[in-house]
């Protein structure tokens, strides 16, 4: 996993109080793309000490609450509480926070049911077809393939989403864009901007608290940025 903060630059309209766009690179726009990857209980158990999620945090934690001997046989509720995303999450920033290092469990021990159909990450399930699923497995993660691939003498891309040495412009909204002047400057035409001297730039760091609030905001309203940065920013 990489480096726990990002860096970007906001571009500010100080008239209108808000963030017209923000020039980001590759690790930020990597993280807004695996936030699309993630299962709904994960989103649910990341923003639950924020806040209710709507009706998703009292259902989430009534699934807590839940007696195991009440679930069927061959489903455990530690599964359904803590899904992992299907995307591998290495080379990604970690901006969720420090326990949801994916790459902890991707390369762990799965476990085959005895009539060699299901593969479990839970040891001693019982399997849809009847068996237990005992057989120990071990998961070969893209990153440890990768290394194995270098070593043979094959090339490999880097980790994440999208190419590195491209600026990309990341909107309010967090629709992303690559980045040019022709960019910007339609862009703020389309903001009707009159006054250049208004506008402002201002670098900002992106942790672990304000992944976890873009996240938030992202299920909440249209001007992502702004909500989560302007509030601790001096507009002037």
């Amino acid at each position: 996993m990489e480096a726990s903060q990002v860096n970007l630059k906001l571009l500010i309209d100080t008239k209108s109080k808000k963030v017209l766009f923000a020039e980001a690179s590759k690790d930020f726009v990597d993280f807004l793309f695996y936030l699309l990857s993630l299962p709904l209980a994960t989103v649910t158990k990341l923003l639950k000490k924020k806040g209710n999620v709507g009706c998703l945090t009292d259902l989430y934690k009534s699934l807590e609450n839940l007696n195991q001997a009440y679930m069927q046989p061959n489903q455990n509720k530690t599964s359904l509480l803590n899904p992992k995303s299907p995307l591998n999450a290495h080379g990604l920033p970690l901006l969720l926070s420090d326990d949801h290092d994916q790459s902890k469990t991707t390369a762990g021990n799965f476990y085959l049911c005895a009539n060699y159909t299901h593969v479990s990450d839970v040891y001693d399930t019982i399997c849809p077809c009847g068996f237990r699923i005992t057989r120990g497995l071990t998961f070969v993660n893209s990153a440890t393939a990768a290394n194995s691939s270098t070593t043979a003498g094959t090339t490999t891309e880097e980790g994440g989403f999208v190419r590195g040495m491209v600026t990309y412009m990341v909107m309010d909204n967090l629709e992303v864009k690559l980045m040019s002047t022709i960019s910007a400057i339609t862009l703020l035409n389309e903001f009707n901007v009159k006054d250049v001297g208004s506008l402002k730039e201002k670098i900002v760091v992106c942790g672990v608290d304000e992944g976890l609030e873009l996240l938030k905001a992202s299920l909440e309203c249209k001007n992502a940025l702004t909500s989560v940065f302007l509030s601790n920013i001096e507009v002037e």
